[in-house]
């Protein structure tokens, strides 16, 4: 099956940015479509952005206007870029999509973002 692996996750400021990767070991059109969830320690799992192939995208309320998930099929990589980070994003961001080939779910491992002073 095709392989995620995450990328860009670090330590970051109050108002700092990240740009996080997920970047796919196959064509990333064979997997449709590619959301972006975090999940922090005690919290549940939360759907942050979601991205098609025919270029809808949807986020959860809290990130909107700060976040923005976009492809670069060139590169097999789906980003998230994270702008205007709070405390409360902190947690481990993990990238997911469906393998329409071999019509699976696929995960990745996660990159963990923290943002603290």
């Amino acid at each position: 099956q095709v392989q995620l692996v995450e990328s860009g996750g670090g330590l970051v400021q109050p108002g700092g940015s990240l740009r996080l990767a997920c970047a796919a070991s196959r064509n990333i059109n064979s997997i449709n479509p590619i959301y972006w969830y975090r999940q922090a320690p005690g919290n549940e799992r939360e759907m942050v952005a979601v991205s098609s192939a025919g270029g809808t995208t949807n986020y959860v309320d809290s990130v909107k206007g700060r976040f923005t998930i976009s492809r670069d099929n060139a590169k097999n990589t789906v980003y998230l870029q994270l702008t205007s980070l709070k405390p409360e994003d902190t947690a481990v961001y993990i990238c997911q999509g469906r393998d329409i080939y071999l019509n699976v779910d696929v995960w990745g491992q996660g990159t963990q973002v923290t943002v603290s002073s």
